[in-house]
């Protein structure tokens, strides 16, 4: 199972709004089939997994990270092709989400003779958290990230915030950019920081269009300079504006390459719960808010923040004026504050990274 999960974060990224599987196939103690999703329309990980194995998948035993689909989508049932090919046991990681087919690939399997074993795994529930909500709800999940110092400033009191945390812990920041769907900032960070927002290899070049994540511009004014930086990247960009985004600038904008959506709000702003919903209508599937703070802020005050991973530099930069990660209007007492649940500390280089489930303090 461990290696299935291992197989099907190589796939994350580029299978939504599919979930990314991985499938083994053991047989007399050793692997004789691997496979993981490909892109919508293409195979699934337990069909690469039995082509790979071939008539030794008779007797085998199959190990994937997500129950086997029994439905036609654009592809037929994995459970045929199981059942077919003669597996002999199948153990699976995470059952389907889809309220409208979960354990349906299990009892399919049984009822064809085949043993099919729910293992689940803290890695597997991680691994389709994000497909879990979109698959119920629509909207995606949101993750938000953001860098700070030990004393919670994301940059110095004159704007500079380059660099807050080493190189080991930026390159993580791009493994989960090639990991989600999208990258949603503020147009404040577009302006002050004039961001690419790429996916980006461990030598620095910028992954293929295909695999680079969604940018997403939270612009109610349609201030992004038609000159910026991810206009020219590989890849996709959506301009999310508010009521008050002149025509000419919404024109420029979609003339130099971007696509332009309005999600009119209170007071002009752009609706983020709209917008969130747009974004799942394009099958995104797991989102990534990197800031800044107004954004973060705003989408927090609303509850619209699934996950959170804060980044901690080794540092201290000190000043009343220095800005902090998250904005917005706040919590105004200590039982409205979120709590961060199932929380996780992992060492990045000399920097530390804190994963967690927000819930109000109050729920």
């Amino acid at each position: 199972m461990s290696r299935a999960i291992s197989l099907a974060r190589v796939a994350l990224g580029s299978t939504s709004p599919n979930p990314a599987v991985g499938a083994v196939i053991v047989k007399d103690g050793r692997i004789v089939g691997e496979g993981y999703t490909l892109p919508p329309g293409q195979r699934h990980a337990e069909i690469g997994a039995l082509e790979q194995a071939g008539g030794d998948a008779n007797g085998a035993v199959l190990y994937c990270t997500l129950e086997p689909c029994c439905h036609y989508g654009r592809t037929p049932p994995c459970t045929d092709a199981v059942i077919a090919a003669g597996i002999a046991r199948v153990f699976y990681g995470a059952t389907d989400p889809n309220p409208r087919v979960s354990g349906g690939g299990a009892a399919a399997l049984h009822a064809a003779g085949i043993s099919a074993g729910y293992v689940r795994t803290p890695e597997t529930v991680e691994l389709y958290e994000g497909f879990a909500k979109h698959v119920v709800t629509g909207q995606p999940f949101v993750v938000a990230k953001f860098a700070m110092s030990l004393d919670g400033k994301i940059a110095t009191h004159a704007g500079d915030s380059k660099w807050i945390t080493g190189e080991p812990a930026r390159l993580r920041v791009q493994e989960m950019r090639k990991e989600l769907d999208a990258i949603v900032v503020g147009i404040g960070t577009v302006l002050a920081d004039d961001p690419q927002l790429t996916a980006r290899d461990a030598e620095g070049r910028p992954l293929a269009a295909h695999l680079q994540p969604v940018r997403v511009v939270v612009d109610s004014a349609a201030r992004t300079p038609v000159g910026a930086r991810m206009l020219q990247e590989p890849g996709r960009t959506i301009v999310t504006v508010g009521g008050n985004a002149p025509p000419g600038r919404v024109g420029d904008l979609r003339a130099a390459g971007a696509e332009v959506c309005l999600f009119p709000g209170d007071d002009r702003r752009v609706d983020l719960a709209g917008m969130l919903t747009h974004l799942g209508g394009l099958g995104l599937v797991n989102v990534l808010v990197e800031g800044g703070g107004t954004i973060l802020g705003s989408m927090l005050d609303v509850g619209l923040i699934d996950k959170v991973h804060v980044f901690i530099g080794a540092m201290l930069i000190g000043g009343m004026d220095a800005r902090s990660p998250i904005e917005g209007r706040g919590a105004g007492s200590m039982r409205d504050v979120w709590d961060l649940r199932e929380t996780r500390l992992e060492q990045i280089g000399p920097d530390w990274l804190i994963t967690g489930y927000p819930h109000r303090g109050s729920e």
